[in-house]
């Protein structure tokens, strides 16, 4: 067991404590604090050596050393050094040790700050020059050096994120930013007009120094304290609503926040201006209806889907902090940055479940709407598809059908060179066949009228069967025109049925009991598929439209003429040159009556 002397954390005098296991674990000073030795004798004082505040073990005596320098921290020498001062509430004089922390006055019971009131008398005292700095935390916006008389000469010094201001009665005068300032009359143009200076400038005189932190305070967290009523318009009902989240916030006008704000305190904290951790605080009220006016109308001007709010928590954060910003800047403050982090919903509503449940049915209502669109989109596609493929077939299959009588023509063109003929020679030669085989034997006259309209019939047969163009036949078809035409005269009482049945001398069919077709004023004429006397403007046989039937004028002053010659000076009709024209297959400015190409006859 060994002795050791234990200070007094309240008043600072010094009492004897032992070490062991039966010494006595707490001891009553006079001042009527009780010192427990187990856990006050760890304590923190100023190291004389090195000056840094540091903690070490009393009940090692005077073999105690500075964590910091290695040196003895606690020998008698400096236990034995009393202080006195002054009560900074009543003004009595007290004495403590000069390491001493705190002291509670005997008289008005005010806990003074031995160290702070120790620098003051020092001051008064001596008249030293001293150094005026911050000494606040992060947390603070404003912080009230303890100091206020100053000498002139002091030394004041201002951070980067700070500002220091200077009072007189109340009254703020120079302000001073960032940097390290002597304080004389040269620097103080603001203050020398309201002081009389003394002839000794080493003098002390009343000011007080404020210090504003301008750093950001970051992650102030907020929260809406009771349920914000919004009004749905889309859906007609009422929900509440609430939000949380957190925000920034830094000095902007040093000069309000002092002058509205502080007044004649020592500090604002950030509790005491914002209320954190649920405290009540100056803009605490304010913050919150303003959240909660701006957060209804923001969401309901802006028309924001209150199922969908997260993914409007960026825009609506902004729209507040703009708005709150407006009634703080008055004060001197501005949010830098307002957080909106999330929305509380009241999912146990029975009006908002059936919120939800309506905007459902709307979504999959124009889901399905959507789901039909695509499809009717698919359908037509697919018929457009189908359509492209059937043109692109046919397409293939007439230019196959022209392939193939393109091959079979120019087959009979190298079959007709091999026997050394032309296609006008073969085509007389298939005439001939054919009207011998309908027994006309042209030999002159003796045929008689049958033979010569059998040779007509012939020819129409032999147009239609081997193709023959106009051109070909057209020779065969003049020389029998005068005879047909008198074939037709004779016979023009009779009339051929629709049954089939021909020759018919009646006014009705002997076959299937048709009457007899009134004559038309209407000119007949043949088709070129072998269809003769048509009325009408098609062929009842394949279709084909009418001809039109151009005439010309000769400068003979023959008129009306249909023919290419002029039959009374035999002219031939000017520009009759062959015309071009295009073939399906892609041909074009084909002058003959076959494509060269594929080989296909020209249309009329």
């Amino acid at each position: 067991m060994s002795k050791f002397v234990i200070e007094c954390p309240s008043c600072g005098k010094f009492a004897q404590a032992k070490t062991g296991f039966f010494a006595r674990k707490k001891i009553d000073c006079t001042c009527g604090y009780v010192i427990d030795v187990k856990t006050d004798r760890m304590t923190s004082r100023k190291c004389p050596h090195c000056g840094n505040d540091v903690i070490f073990d009393q009940a090692k005596g005077d073999s105690a050393k500075c964590p910091v320098c290695h040196e003895l921290i606690n020998e008698l020498s400096n236990k034995a050094k009393v202080e006195e001062f002054s009560c900074g509430q009543c003004g009595i004089k007290l004495s403590a040790s000069k390491n001493c922390a705190k002291y509670i006055c005997p008289v008005c019971d005010y806990e003074n700050d031995v160290q702070k009131q120790l620098v003051q008398e020092r001051i008064k005292k001596d008249g030293l020059a001293s150094i005026i700095k911050y000494e606040g935390d992060n947390e603070t916006f404003i912080w009230k050096h303890p100091i206020e008389d100053f000498n002139l000469g002091s030394q004041l010094i201002v951070h980067e994120s700070q500002e220091a201001v200077f009072f007189k009665d109340g009254q703020a005068l120079d302000v001073f930013g960032a940097g390290r300032y002597t304080l004389e009359t040269q620097q103080l143009p603001i203050l020398e007009q309201f002081y009389k200076l003394p002839t000794d400038t080493g003098g002390t005189f009343h000011s007080e120094v404020y210090y504003i932190n301008l750093a950001t305070q970051m992650g102030i967290k907020w929260g809406t304290d009771s349920k914000v009523r919004l009004f749905d318009p889309a859906s007609g009902m009422h929900i509440e609503i609430g939000a949380c989240g957190e925000f920034n916030i830094h000095v902007i006008n040093s000069r309000k926040l002092l002058l509205k704000i502080v007044g004649t305190s020592s500090s604002l904290k950030q509790d005491e201006l914002l209320g954190k951790n649920g405290g009540k605080g100056f803009f605490r009220a304010m913050i919150m209806t303003r959240v909660k006016t701006y957060l209804a109308q923001v969401i309901r001007d802006n028309g924001y889907n209150i199922l969908e709010i997260d993914y409007r928590l960026d825009e609506l954060s902004e729209s507040l902090r703009v708005r709150i910003n407006r009634d703080i800047s008055e004060y001197g403050l501005e949010m830098s940055e307002f957080y909106v982090s999330s929305v509380l919903t009241p999912d146990d509503n029975p009006n908002f479940q059936r919120l939800k449940q309506q905007y459902a049915d709307q979504y999959l209502k124009v889901r399905e709407e959507e789901i039909r669109r695509k499809e009717a989109e698919a359908a037509a596609e697919r018929k457009t598809v189908e359509a492209q493929t059937e043109a692109k077939m046919k397409l293939i299959g007439a230019q196959a059908e022209a392939e193939a009588y393109k091959m079979q023509a120019e087959a009979e063109a190298a079959e007709m060179r091999m026997k050394g003929y032309t296609y006008q020679q073969e085509t007389t030669r298939q005439v001939g066949l054919e009207a011998m085989k309908n027994g006309i034997s042209g030999g002159g006259s003796g045929g008689g009228l049958g033979d010569i309209a059998g040779l007509g019939v012939a020819l129409g047969a032999m147009g239609g069967v081997i193709n023959m163009t106009r051109d070909a036949v057209s020779p065969m078809f003049d020389t029998t025109s005068a005879i047909g035409q008198n074939v037709i005269e004779n016979t023009a009482d009779k009339w051929d049925c629709k049954c089939g049945n021909k020759g018919i001398s009646g006014n009705f069919c002997n076959m299937c009991g048709s009457k007899r077709p009134t004559p038309q004023s209407e000119e007949s004429w043949d088709c070129e598929c072998g269809n003769r006397g048509i009325i009408g403007n098609f062929c009842n046989n394949c279709g084909k439209p009418k001809p039109k039937k151009i005439t010309w004028d000769c400068e003979c002053g023959q008129k009306g003429i249909t023919g290419n010659f002029c039959n009374n000076c035999g002219k031939k009709r000017p520009g009759n040159e062959p015309s071009t024209w295009d073939c399906e297959c892609g041909n074009k400015g084909i002058k003959g009556n076959f494509c060269d190409n594929c080989g296909k006859r020209r249309s009329n």
